[in-house]
C-alpha cells in the first residue's frame, strides 16, 4: 500500500466497487468479483493526485474512493497511457476465463493492475508472464508485483518472439493483426483476446479460441486502445476490412497452414481473417 493511503478505506471501497463493476459488465462470476475486491488499484498507479477520466471528463483527486469507480486513471497523459476501464476488463476477463493452474501471457501490462487480477485468478498453481515495452512501466510493474512469485515481468515487446505455452493471452494494446507467435503459443482450448484495429482508432475486441481444426474468432465489443508498442513492423494488408467485414469474422488462419480463400475478410503477411465458422 502506498504511503499515506488508508488500507481500511481502500478495502471498504473495493468491496462495493467489485460488485458495481460486475453489474455494469453483466458478468456473473464470483471469482472475478473477488479478484477486483482483493487487488488494491492504487498500488498499481503513480502517487496521488490522480486523474480519473469518465465519459471524456477528467477529475483530479487524492481520494482513494474516487479510484473505485468505472473510470480510466491516467498513468502518463503525454503518451496516452491509462489504467483501463474496469468494466471493460471484467468483460474481457470473463470471456477468456482464467482458471486456477493455468498459464497466462499479459501483453501490455502497464504498471501491473490487471496483471495482478489475472494472477489472482490463476492461483493456486498458475503463472503469469507479463510483457511491457515501455521500460519505466515495466520497472514499476516489477516493483508492484514483486510479492507475487508466480508472476514474471518482461521488459520488452511480445511481438515476434517465441513465447511460453499459454492457456490465456490477454492483449491490452491495439494491433493491426495478431502476432503469429501468439497463435502458436496457445494450448489446445487456449483463449486470446486482443483489440483489432486494422485502421487507426476504433475496432473490435476479438476473442480467439484454439480448437482442434483451427482458431475460432468472434467480436466482443467495439473499443479504442492505444496502439501496441514494440511491434517489429506494421503487417501489410492485401485488403482493409469494412465495418460489416469486421462483424463477419468467425475464424483466423495461419497462411502457412491454409492459404486465403473466398471466405477471407482481411489478409495479412502471416495470418488472415475468415467468415467461415469452425466447429470442433
Amino acid at each position: 500500500m502506498k504511503e499515506g493511503i488508508n488500507p481500511d478505506a481502500s478495502r471498504q471501497a473495493r468491496t462495493s466497487y467489485a460488485s458495481q463493476i460486475l453489474r455494469l459488465s453483466g458478468v456473473e462470476n464470483p471469482r472475478i468479483e473477488q479478484a477486483f475486491a482483493t487487488v488494491p488499484r492504487e498500488a498499481f498507479l503513480p502517487p496521488p493526485p490522480w486523474t480519473a477520466i469518465s465519459m471524456g471528463a477528467a477529475m483530479r483527486t487524492s481520494e482513494v474512493s474516487d479510484l473505485y469507480d468505472n473510470v480510466l486513471v491516467a498513468i502518463d497523459p503525454e503518451r496516452g497511457i491509462n489504467n483501463g476501464e474496469p468494466a471493460l476488463h471484467a468483460t474481457w476477463i470473463a470471456a477468456v476465463d482464467p482458471r486456477p493452474g493455468e498459464n497466462v501471457i499479459h501483453v501490455g501490462a502497464g504498471m501491473g493492475y490487471y496483471t495482478a487480477i489475472l494472477a489472482h485468478l490463476v492461483e493456486p498453481g498458475g503463472r503469469v508472464d507479463a510483457f511491457e515495452y515501455e521500460a519505466d512501466l515495466a520497472a514499476a510493474a516489477t516493483r508492484n508485483l514483486k510479492d507475487r512469485a508466480h508472476v514474471a515481468v518482461h521488459a520488452g515487446s511480445a511481438f515476434g518472439r517465441v513465447l511460453p505455452s499459454a492457456d490465456v493471452i490477454y492483449v491490452n494494446a491495439g494491433v493491426v493483426a495478431p502476432d503469429l507467435e501468439w497463435l502458436r503459443a496457445l494450448n489446445p482450448g487456449g483463449r486470446l483476446v486482443f483489440p483489432w484495429q486494422p485502421q487507426k482508432g476504433w475496432g473490435p475486441a476479438v476473442l480467439v479460441t484454439r480448437r482442434k481444426e483451427g482458431f475460432s474468432a468472434r467480436s466482443l465489443m467495439t473499443v479504442g486502445f492505444i496502439s501496441c508498442s514494440g511491434a517489429t513492423a506494421r503487417p501489410s494488408a492485401q485488403n482493409l476490412p469494412t465495418e460489416s467485414d469486421l462483424a463477419a469474422v468467425r475464424s483466423i488462419w495461419v497462411r502457412n497452414d491454409r492459404p486465403p480463400d473466398a471466405s477471407a475478410v482481411a489478409v495479412y503477411d502471416d495470418v488472415w481473417f475468415s467468415s467461415e465458422d469452425i466447429e470442433d
